[in-house]
């Protein structure tokens, strides 16, 4: 699986102290970011609630309002807004290309909800969506492409995670093993850098392994995540590009950069977030070392994960 990977061990260290030169315009751009959402919402900080105020993220889903501004921007698919994530639906393999949401450490400080296992078709996406039938009798796990673990702050979010248009047909060993290191790598990244902005989905540009079901869902040959981290003042973004079966290989194996994900897969990521200089600089480049991995999980993976 070597086409997944593009010079998966450079690094960007010797652009980091570029990119920190670029803050004070970055600090700039996300104050004007700010001062418009304050301004559609009409409300001023000093008039708004103090609860609605604590997390950036939460003020704008009490409001029911979609947050869009953080979302890929060349989509192939139908876009449908969730609540807590957004999705692109692709009809013709019955997959999202991508979901997109943001994930912080005040969520997921909180106490968490059981899973809701109500798996059912999305009723926003109008051509219709995958639904559980499609997965029975199939080797494939009903995998999440927003986890279940990241919408567990609250029954509602974990509920919507459970919307079959966020269900992928993924390889056991892929989805319980190297794929959970990943999602809960990605929490624990989540916990120290305090606020992600992520976007993850099936790999539908290369050839599909196999369809399922009645209405043939596509068994994608890979998946990618990309994160971006827009605090100050160390910016810096990664991609991952995993092959859907099982692993043995250190997840730093599959680091990629976020314009290697952009090439393979033909989304433009992050285009809204920031200015474009700045955009070219965080998605070209990386350093897997600012993004620590866990070496007991990984053991537990190829000890026991892979073989459940």
């Amino acid at each position: 699986m070597a086409n997944f990977r593009k010079n998966h061990q450079k690094s960007s260290k010797a652009e980091s102290t570029g990119l920190i030169t670029k803050v004070g315009l970055f600090a700039v751009l996300m104050g004007i970011i700010y001062w418009g959402f304050q301004n559609f919402l009409g409300k001023t900080p000093e008039e708004a609630p103090e609860e609605a105020v604590k997390e950036d993220v939460g003020n704008v889903e009490e409001t029911g309002r979609d947050s869009i501004f953080y979302l890929p921007t060349n989509p192939n698919g139908t876009i449908v807004q969730h609540k807590y994530f957004a999705l692109s639906y692709v009809e013709k393999y019955e997959l999202p290309e991508w979901c997109a949401y943001e994930l912080t450490s005040t969520r997921l400080a909180q106490p968490w909800v059981k899973r809701t296992e109500d798996f059912r078709p999305d009723p926003k996406v109008e051509t219709g969506s995958s639904n559980l039938e499609d997965y029975r009798r199939s080797r494939y796990d009903r995998g999440h492409i927003v986890p279940a673990a990241d919408m567990a702050f609250s029954e509602e979010a974990m509920s919507e995670s459970f919307l079959m248009s966020n269900i992928s047909p993924q390889e056991p060993g892929f989805n319980k093993g190297i794929w959970r290191e990943l999602e809960e790598l990605t929490r624990d990244w989540a916990k120290r850098f305090k606020h992600l902005y992520v976007v993850t989905g099936p790999v539908l540009s290369q050839p599909i392994k196999f369809w399922i079901g009645e209405n043939q869902v596509a068994v994608a040959p890979a998946f990618y995540k990309v994160l971006l981290d827009l605090n100050e003042p160390e910016l810096k973004a990664i991609g991952f590009i995993v092959p859907n079966e099982s692993s043995t290989e250190p997840l730093k194996f599959y680091a990629v950069s976020v314009d290697d994900v952009e090439k393979l897969t033909g989304i433009n990521f992050f285009q809204n977030l920031m200015e474009p200089n700045l955009e070219k600089q965080l998605e070209a480049n990386f350093d897997a070392n600012l993004w620590p991995t866990n070496e007991k999980k990984f053991q537990k993976r190829v000890q026991e994960w892979n073989f459940q």
